[in-house]
């Protein structure tokens, strides 16, 4: 039997036609995503397959699409590997609410209502067009954090998330990621370039959706992880009376990916990336290259890791 970790991606793995290829041989695929879509009133699985994709990209259909996903891909591989060791887990924002369902920490429909009230208030904290978010390239976390102080004087901006050595993101008012993108780029960065977000999401500005998130958080019921899960916050093991106020100060606060796959890298030498594409397999290969992340989100890439963990 061999250890894994398990990996849940965030907003940006989404496309218009997830699954796909998974649901006919995978009935858990299409039950999951009929439970998700009752729970919600909205039929998830026919917005990832027919689109349009400005309608699945809107964050408060992206953010319980996503979730679904990773959790019909999780349910396929457990029933397919019931051997499978998974030994810690972290998921990239949205993805830490996917991380916390896996762990049994939460019930499914809860977290898909949950995520879907968290996509509301992110779009809604901020008026459409005054704040934004842009990767920067090339840049080290020390040249980040004085980029952004330097370009506060024109706007709040801050690290938002620190994604791989040398791959961070900003977020905060328009005008000031803008003036950080012309520094970083003015400091040395191979790129910096704004992305296609609706908001400046894990940035001080998004405190304004805090006070309602808290009270749905407060309504929901956690459970203690079934194994351990890394909080984006603070890369610390999830604890039941932690688990509300971590998920709540994750929504301002930068997302620390690099730190969370660190910290579970001791547990295991070998991860799952459970969802479509392949963004954290990317990004773990810039953070240490000796961990291997096996994928889920196709055909080839689920037949190869249940055959990887069969073998094992």
């Amino acid at each position: 039997m061999t250890d894994v970790i398990a990996f849940f991606p965030g907003q940006g793995a989404q496309q218009v036609g997830m699954l796909a290829d998974l649901a006919a041989e995978y009935p858990q695929i299409q039950s999951t995503f009929a439970e998700a879509s009752e729970s919600i009133h909205l039929d998830l699985w026919a917005m990832c397959q027919d689109g349009p994709a400005e309608t699945l990209n809107q964050t408060y259909n992206t953010q319980p699409a996503l979730l679904t996903a990773s959790v019909a891909l999780w349910r396929v591989l457990k029933e397919a590997c019931p051997a499978l060791n998974v030994v810690a887990g972290a998921g990239h924002s949205l993805g830490e609410y996917s991380a916390l369902v896996a762990a049994d920490a939460i019930d499914f429909a809860d977290a898909v209502r949950l995520v879907k009230k968290r996509g509301e208030l992110m779009e809604a904290a901020v008026p459409a067009g005054q704040g934004g978010m842009a990767a920067i390239l090339g840049l080290e976390e020390d040249q980040i954090r004085a980029v952004c102080a330097e370009a506060s004087a024109a706007g709040v901006v801050e690290p938002a998330n620190f994604n791989a050595p040398g791959q961070i993101v900003i977020a905060g008012a328009m005008s000031g990621v803008e003036k950080a993108i012309e520094l970083a780029k003015a400091a040395g960065a191979k790129r910096a370039l704004p992305l296609a977000v609706s908001g400046p999401f894990h940035s001080s500005l998004m405190k304004a959706a805090a006070e309602e998130f808290g009270e749905a958080l407060n309504a929901v019921s956690f459970r203690a992880p079934a194994f351990p899960v890394y909080h984006n916050v603070d890369n610390a093991v999830a604890t039941l009376a932690e688990i509300p106020s971590r998920l709540l100060a994750q929504l301002y606060s930068p997302v620390n990916w690099t730190g969370a796959v660190q910290a579970c890298r001791g547990r295991a030498d070998n991860a799952i990336e459970f969802g479509p594409g392949k963004v954290l397999s990317g990004l773990n290969k810039r953070i240490d290259k000796t961990l291997a992340t096996h994928n889920t989100g196709d055909a080839t890439s689920l037949q190869a890791t249940i055959a990887f963990i069969q073998g094992s």
